[in-house]
């Protein structure tokens, strides 16, 4: 039974900061537990990722895919290529309109129709342990007090302190979204997944790319991981450049100038992807008794408890990965406890995906985490070659990599660069959840063509030579 319920008497008050991923979601459960919401949003409701994040880079990613298909392709001997005519100012009309109908329909509709969820348009600040100053959009102050608060303020991008660059007109991803031209010269300053997302997609809408890597892409995962999305890159013209940081940048007559090691490099447009910062600066944490980490980030337990008592935090504000799904899972489990339940968020087998092409999706651990770990580990990596989809799909570029328990021999990690590797990462996230042994995962049924086969094929190595199989050999 919720607290808001057993406590017989006015329901319990969960404030709620933020309307993204995770704020939706502990306002939702708060709701069907029982309890009295207050959703405080100072800007747009939804958050990042329906409005400036997932769902708009993947309708750009995904039209990138078509005009580079369109362009070449492996059957090109055999299906005449054209050149595509992009019409990027439509496709951007067509990006938001998608973008407002998720947002009216998963988001303000929803919030609209729900009568235990009150919105404020204004931002919060602490005003105590459990109290809340927000200043209203239209003017104006309003105290909220609280019995239960969840901070889901989310992330902004990081810019890094390179000198000059506050004084030139730079793109973050939210702009490079939002521009309806494709620039002839794109320079991009990071190496990971919103990086290396959008300098693909810009690239096959028509752009000459370069990625400038502090160090290589990827650098925190198995380092075949970047290896292989670099060689792909450069193989579609991208040119990345590792081991390089921008020392200087000037905007100057229309273009960039950015000085690096060896001399300098130019372009029309420069967009910087480093990283993302919890907005968690303005809120006045200090007064309600709220801990961050030396990145600002809300410091968190298993069940979202912040330091402070009555104050729970859930998503990119906190020391959590910093993904939606994971947002989502921590604001429900949030309010579920909250409103009196036991809920705890497992990110054991949590998967990840990056949506270039070929796509890199990961789960559990790698060599080098296990063994951070004091984890004996055994490993096996299946080329693509390897793998009757992708032969038949004339595209074997990637890898499936395995990672076991040495002694139980369980499946404890996979890293994959493949094409659609995220439709088949979570197959393994299943695994790794259940306890399988890479035995037990080689001997389950697969269908044939398809490219979760790999994982069967990838556990199979630990005992045979994949090679000396027929095609959809058990």
């Amino acid at each position: 039974m919720s607290e808001a319920i057993a406590l017989g008497e006015l329901p319990l008050h969960v404030a709620v900061i933020g309307s993204g991923g995770a704020a939706m979601a502990g306002a939702l459960k708060a709701a069907e537990q029982g309890a009295r919401v207050t959703l405080i949003e100072r800007g747009t409701i939804g958050g990042t990722c329906v409005n400036v994040g997932c769902v708009p880079s993947k309708i750009m990613i995904r039209a990138a895919h078509i005009a580079h298909l369109r362009g070449e392709s492996p059957f090109d001997d055999g299906i005449s290529a054209t050149s595509p005519a992009v019409l990027r100012e439509r496709l951007l009309a067509q990006q938001q309109g998608r973008v407002e109908e998720l947002r009216h329909a998963k988001y303000e509709d929803i919030l609209d129709g729900n009568p235990a969820i009150t919105v404020l348009h204004g931002e919060a600040r602490f005003n105590g342990e459990r109290s809340l100053i927000v200043h209203m959009t239209g003017g104006g102050e309003h105290e909220v007090a609280f019995d239960r608060c969840l901070v889901a303020t989310g992330a902004s991008p990081a810019i890094p302190p390179i000198a000059g660059l506050m004084d030139t007109p730079y793109w973050t991803s939210t702009e490079a979204l939002a521009s309806d031209t494709i620039p002839e010269r794109l320079t991009v300053i990071g190496s990971s997944v919103v990086a290396v997302e959008l300098a693909q997609a810009f690239s096959r809408l028509g752009a000459k790319v370069t990625i400038l890597a502090r160090s290589t892409l990827f650098f925190r995962e198995d380092p075949a991981v970047g290896e292989a999305l670099t060689a792909a890159f450069r193989a579609e013209g991208i040119d990345v450049l590792e081991h390089t940081q921008a020392s200087q940048i000037a905007h100057v007559d229309g273009e960039f100038m950015l000085a690096i090691p060896g001399g300098e490099l130019g372009a029309d447009r420069l967009m910087v992807a480093t990283g993302r910062s919890p907005n968690t600066r303005d809120l006045n944490l200090e007064a309600a008794g709220v801990n961050v980490n030396q990145q600002g980030a809300i410091t968190v337990d298993q069940a979202m408890r912040t330091s402070a008592p009555a104050i729970y935090a859930a998503g990119d504000c906190t020391d959590q990965p910093q993904f939606v799904y994971v947002a989502a899972a921590a604001g429900t489990r949030a309010a579920i406890n909250m409103t009196g339940g036991d809920a705890a968020l497992d990110l054991t087998a949590m998967p990840t995906v990056v949506f270039t092409e070929p796509q890199i999706a990961t789960v559990g651990y790698s060599e080098a985490t296990a063994h951070h770990d004091d984890i004996e580990t055994d490993s096996r990596t299946l080329s693509l070659d390897n793998v009757p989809r992708a032969l038949a799909n004339f595209d074997t570029r990637g890898f499936i990599k395995l990672v076991i328990e040495e002694g139980s021999r369980r499946l404890i990690g996979v890293q994959a660069v493949a094409p659609e590797a995220g439709e088949f990462i979570q197959t393994a996230a299943l695994a790794i959840r259940a306890g399988m042994t890479a035995e037990e995962l080689a001997d389950q049924l697969f269908p044939y063509l398809t490219m979760v086969e790999g994982l069967k094929l990838a556990a199979q190595t630990f005992r045979k030579d994949v090679k000396q199989l027929s095609c959809c050999a058990g």
